[in-house]
């Protein structure tokens, strides 16, 4: 069983983590330009109908995948390492919280956003723009965030070179 939850579980969270922060930078670095740039010939539509929806598919359930695999590693020293109970687990408890606020990120302001920006939820064109300034805060703060929460996972198995 131990190899299951550390073996395997590993591996899933760290392809599902993969898929969550490479689509993200996908989002931030690839598409988020292109479809600026498609705006002003029109030629965004392919984009935002076939590649957006499924691209945030993947991105949504990678970061519940990634979440739950982390918890699940964490097993009886969640609570110790979520909150800060025991010093060993301070840095992967870092890097919980913050892929905590990532994915709240992800599913409450970043998706029911897009779904408005992206014609799959009707909204008027200020609720449009509304959203887009949302997604966009929501998305670059989980950029800015995935980098110390790569590090705390990272660092997490050498607390002590990092730590102490």
């Amino acid at each position: 069983m131990e190899f299951i939850q550390l073996g395997i579980g590993r591996w899933l969270h760290i392809l599902s983590g993969v898929m969550w922060i490479g689509l993200l930078y996908y989002f931030n670095f690839v598409q988020a330009p292109a479809l600026a740039e498609a705006g002003k010939d029109g030629t965004g539509a392919g984009i935002t109908k076939h590649v957006a929806p499924r691209a945030l598919f993947w991105f949504r359930w990678a970061a519940v995948a990634t979440w739950l695999m982390g918890a699940m590693l964490l097993g009886g020293n969640f609570f110790k390492a979520f909150f800060f109970l025991d010093r060993a687990f301070y840095a992967i408890g870092l890097g919980a919280w913050l892929g905590t606020i990532m994915i709240f990120n992800v599913w409450v302001l970043i998706w029911p956003n897009q779904q408005k920006i992206l014609g799959m939820k009707p909204a008027s064109d200020e609720e449009k723009a509304k959203a887009r300034r949302t997604a966009f805060l929501a998305s670059r703060t989980n950029t800015a965030l995935s980098i110390p929460m790569l590090f705390f996972m990272a660092a997490a198995g050498h607390q002590g070179t990092f730590f102490g």
